[in-house]
């Protein structure tokens, strides 16, 4: 990986997880730590990020970062991901989908299947989500209220928590920081984890969609244990031996 892609995947991370911590990060990238700093020193020049001891957090300028910095990371993946998860619906479901760039791509290839033409509903707490599919007039946009997060644009908190407790759709598409057989489907924000819980639970059917990034991987806040999951959907590049660890489970894992 060279220094600009790792640039690349820092900020995707600060976007993803609300937080950078540096001998985290260095573990994932493989680097040492004094590289990851003069890398987060680097970003902080631009004004990218604001550091920290330990690490970065988000400023006013890294709230302008989640679609510019993440929807180009894996998206060849997360398009073959993206159109075996619409191969799951049919006219009529409801679907619910929580933020991330995997699952606004799902949103964005519901359009393209002609059988969905016929209706469907999404059930998001993700406002860019909803916004784009607004226009579309045979889908049904239902959304939660709560209080809006602008790194991953989704809303939380007891507004978001009423209103989807009292719904219950066909199939959720969960996206994810990180799946993992031991400690199961988790994120890095407690706020978003309890809503996207709440998603799990009502729905008849939970599937997550990965890409390869996330397997192994562990978030701060479990959203859901492994049995509670039927499916995920990942890509080639995921590591085998943890795809056998998440079958074990008895969770039925699609490589796209």
């Amino acid at each position: 990986m060279t220094r600009a892609e790792r640039l690349t995947a820092l900020l995707e991370r600060l976007v993803e997880q609300g937080r950078i911590d540096v001998e985290q990060s260095a573990h994932f990238f493989g680097v040492s730590a004094a590289t990851i700093r003069r890398d987060l020193d680097h970003l902080a020049d631009q004004q990218l990020l604001s550091r920290t001891h330990g690490g970065a957090v988000p400023n006013s300028t890294s709230y302008d970062l989640p679609l510019r910095y993440k929807s180009s990371n894996r998206a060849e993946a997360k398009t073959r991901i993206a159109e075996r998860a619409v191969g799951m619906l049919w006219p009529g479901c409801t679907v619910a989908m929580n933020g991330g760039t995997t699952t606004v791509e799902i949103a964005r290839t519901i359009p393209t299947s002609a059988p969905l033409h016929n209706g469907i509903t999404i059930v998001t707490n993700a406002i860019n989500i909803a916004t784009e599919m607004t226009v579309r007039p045979f889908i049904k946009i239902v959304v939660c209220g709560g209080v809006a997060r602008p790194q991953s644009y989704e809303l939380v908190g007891p507004l978001a928590s009423e209103t989807l407790s009292q719904l219950t759709p066909d199939i959720c598409f969960l996206g994810a920081t990180g799946v993992e057989a031991v400690e199961g489907v988790t994120t890095d924000d407690e706020d978003e984890s309890a809503i996207n819980r709440i998603m799990v639970t009502r729905s008849k059917r939970a599937v997550v969609v990965a890409d390869a990034s996330k397997f192994g991987e562990v978030g701060f806040s479990r959203i859901c244990q492994l049995s509670e999951v039927s499916t995920v959907l990942t890509d080639a590049d995921a590591d085998p031996e943890q795809i056998a660890r998440v079958r074990d489970h008895g969770v039925d894992v699609i490589v796209c």
